[in-house]
């Protein structure tokens, strides 16, 4: 069994029976991804809509599909050297390829035979997969959700840039309001992301995704 397979299964329940659920921004074409960096990465990805000469390509970056976390991660946008929030919206197919071809950050057995396998998983793959809490508006974590994060470097990472990116959008400004309306107590006016439980595109197995 892959984790593919396992995401598949049980509407993407499993483990711990904890409630780990890709969540995301997501049309036909296109899964919105979040990530935080400081102005001048920032301003080369809008500029070229793609990461430049300022952004490294030679260590695992990570995505995040879900926004509250991202919130968690960078403050709201308030962090050094994550003042600025980027939405990449990516091509799905891309976005599956990395997951398909992930290995857990942490042991388990339902993917690996024991420990050494996992441990020479982990120095040959280019993605890594993350679960971490969920969190809310305040950053506390949820008892029961986990988000998705992926790691990744090496090829992957080319092909993100070089090819799986099809729109990015500064949206600090708009980060920026809604931690206002937080710090100012309107809750009643918060404009979240409705983001959704993503569904995985069934392809054919030559295609290498599921």
């Amino acid at each position: 069994m892959n984790i593919s397979e396992i995401l598949l299964n049980n509407n993407m329940n499993y483990m711990d029976g904890n409630n780990r659920e890709i969540r995301a921004i997501y049309n036909a074409e296109t899964i919105r991804v979040y990530q935080a960096y400081n102005n001048i990465i920032a301003d080369e990805a809008i500029s070229l809509n793609k990461f430049g000469k300022s952004f490294s390509m030679n260590r695992m970056t990570w995505i995040k599909p879900s926004f509250l976390w991202m919130m968690y991660r960078s403050g709201w946008a308030t962090k050094q050297g994550q003042d600025r929030i980027l939405a990449i919206d990516m091509d799905r197919i891309g976005f599956e390829e990395i997951v398909v071809n992930a290995v857990t950050s942490i042991f388990d057995d339902r993917l690996y035979s024991d420990i050494e396998e996992w441990k020479n998983a982990i120095k040959a793959s280019e993605v890594r997969i993350q679960w971490d809490p969920e969190r809310d508006i305040f950053g506390n974590p949820s008892k029961n959700k986990r988000s998705i994060q992926l790691g990744i470097r090496g090829k992957i990472l080319q092909q993100f840039n070089n090819k799986w990116i099809k729109r990015i959008t500064d949206i600090t400004h708009f980060v920026q309001q809604q931690k206002k309306i937080i710090d100012d107590k309107k809750l009643d006016l918060l404009s979240l992301p409705q983001e959704k439980v993503y569904q995985f595109i069934k392809l054919d197995e030559s295609q290498n995704i599921i």
